[in-house]
Parts: structure tokens; sequence; C-alpha cells
């Protein structure tokens, strides 16, 4: 079993990192592979809402990093999503990669289907449960 871990931090090993590779210990312990995929430093536009995925399977927009991102998800058993909660939810950089992977997941039904998934998010104060919310939300409805 494969697991994708996805940060949305703008700092590469940031808090959120930490936390999906704490995740990911237990996971490797109990014999599974596991990846991380640290979204800092990468641009990820937001949705156009063209749904010109509907016709070709995925996003018809390249930039630095979502095509790639949303393969290895698709490839993967499970899905950890991980989040700095900045100003009461997700990072920018979150907010604008799930956007795009739920519309592409939601134009071609199945594409997520079956994986495992959770969410962690690291916070200083009021927030978290706003940004597990909203990665759980993407979770539950892919």
């Amino acid at each position: 079993m494969k697991v994708l871990g996805i940060c949305g931090s703008a700092r590469r090993n940031g808090n959120a990192a930490i936390l999906i590779r704490e995740v990911f210990g237990e996971l490797e312990r109990a014999g599974m592979e596991t990846e991380l995929v640290e979204l800092a430093g990468k641009v990820i536009a937001p949705c156009r809402a063209c749904f010109g995925c509907s016709q070709t399977g995925a996003c018809v927009f390249r930039d630095d990093a979502f095509a790639e991102v949303f393969k290895k998800m698709v490839a993967a058993d499970g899905i950890i999503l991980g989040s700095p909660v900045y100003s009461a939810n997700v990072s920018s950089a979150m907010q604008a990669f799930l956007e795009r992977a739920a519309v592409v997941a939601d134009m071609n039904p199945g594409l997520l289907q079956y994986k495992a998934g959770a969410s962690v998010a690291s916070a200083r104060r009021g927030g978290a449960m706003t940004a597990l919310d909203a990665m759980n939300h993407f979770l539950f409805e892919s």
C-alpha cells in the first residue's frame, strides 16, 4: 500500500510536514510505502472552472506542480493532507490544489474512489478545525 502526503506549507520542512512525517512513521512501521510532496516554492493556480478536465480526464492548465501531484494522488492507495493555519483556514497553496483536484475528480467520477484519507493541521491559534474540515471535505466528497 502506498500513501501520499501532500503538505501545503509555504515553508519546506515546516510544522505541517513534521506532522505528516509523524503519521508516516506509524504507516512505515506497518509496512506501508510513503511519499511526501511539499507544495512550498511551487505555484499552483486556482481552478478556472473551464471544465476542460471533463473532456481530457486531467486539468488542461499547466503550472509548477498540479498535474504531477494529482497523478501521484490518483496512483496512491491513501492520501494524507497537511496544512498550516496562517489565517483561520488551509494555506492558499492547499486551497488552490484542493479546488482543482475536486473539480477534476468531480468531472471524472471514480478517479479517487476507495482511497483512505486523513488530514493534519498545524496551528498557533484558531482555525485548525476549519482547516481540517476543508481538507476532510475534499477527502470524503471526492
